[in-house]
């Protein structure tokens, strides 16, 4: 469903504070190369699950003339290969793996995942955890494992089947994984859900951290999942307090104010403008974020775009903005990288 955090949860690491300090440099200098330092693979079209609201798979996601389940798929040493490519071409700090769902091409990622390690390239790699996540994986100290978690089990199941809680537990075992839920409207019904949520993952040995975001509708789009502007007020009350009784919820009051006041058009969010998307034919770029389509940005709910929101306004000796910074760094790295700097 819509709740694959995709690109967005690869900044922020095990950083509360969003993107790791020790990535502002280089990523700055990235920026002033025209370079993005952040990119987002759909490493495959294919998924076993059908979960209401996935947006990779909705008719707009790559703009209308053609869509994901469209698009061509490589596999074996030619996938392997396309996404080196990639990497090279465009030389990232991070790196998010998504889908479709990822270990349909467990094989592949065998092979990759330590090259890209060698490579020095962060890794993220977010799935439903339907199949048994391989054991080597806990190893590669440059990994980081995404599991897309719809609530608890009784919502869960019935929206991710074949990746149901069971699997979930029996397939993450031994790893460290990153926990993260989008937030519906459905999640709301009842007192207390999240905190249910928060408690039971709180307490599994496997959670290294537990992101929160919020469903980011599309134009135009009536669902059962889009959140008033009053569920949006009372979701970020109880991150809030959630976040204080709960140290693994990666809740800084930073990225509460970003889901607060979100970028009003992409052009405007720093996460979308550091960020190449590509699909899974690795050519096609996915655009104008990695949402595709048409967000709705004031509804935006994506926990990477937040983060960076709240960042950007922070001013420098309480005089400039680092918005304004970015703003002509990018623009000195785009002339960069047409030649005419």
């Amino acid at each position: 469903m819509h709740a694959r955090p995709r690109a967005t949860l690869s900044l922020l690491g095990e950083s509360s504070q969003g993107m790791k300090n020790r990535d502002l440099i280089p990523a700055w200098g990235r920026v002033l190369k025209g370079q993005k330092p952040f990119l987002s693979v759909e490493i495959t079209k294919e998924c076993p699950l059908h979960c209401p609201g996935c947006y990779a798979y909705g008719s707009d996601h790559l703009g209308g003339a053609t869509t994901l389940r469209d698009l061509s798929d490589s596999k074996g040493d030619d996938l392997v290969a396309g996404v080196l490519g990639l990497v090279r071409r465009y030389r990232p700090l991070h790196v998010s793996i998504v889908g479709g769902e990822p270990l349909v091409r467990y094989r592949e990622l065998d092979a990759l995942l330590p090259k890209l390690e060698t490579m020095g390239v962060e890794v993220m790699v977010v799935t439903s955890a339907v199949r048994p996540i391989p054991e080597a994986w806990a190893k590669l100290a440059n990994l980081y494992i995404a599991v897309s978690i719809d609530g608890l089990p009784a919502e869960h199941d019935r929206r991710r089947a074949p990746a149901t809680y069971e699997r979930i537990l029996k397939h993450v075992a031994g790893h460290k994984i990153n926990i993260h839920c989008t937030i519906t409207r459905q999640l709301l019904q009842r007192p207390d859900y999240l905190r249910e949520f928060v408690t039971f993952w709180s307490a599994r040995e496997e959670t290294r951290r537990i992101w929160f975001s919020l469903y980011t509708p599309q134009e135009g789009e009536v669902s059962e999942e889009r959140l008033t502007p009053q569920d949006r007020a009372t979701v970020l009350e109880e991150l809030r307090r959630l976040g204080r009784e709960f140290p693994l919820i990666e809740a800084p009051e930073r990225l509460l104010k970003g889901f607060q006041d979100p970028p009003t058009r992409p052009q405007e969010c720093m996460f979308a403008q550091i960020t190449a998307c590509v699909s899974s034919d690795l050519t096609t770029s996915i655009t104008p974020c990695q949402f595709g389509g048409r967000p709705v940005c004031a509804e935006c709910g994506c926990i990477a775009s937040a983060g960076l929101a709240s960042f950007a306004k922070y001013k420098l000796a309480g005089l400039v903005q680092i918005s304004e910074i970015f703003s002509l760094s990018k623009r000195f790295g785009d002339r960069v990288a047409a030649g005419t700097a």
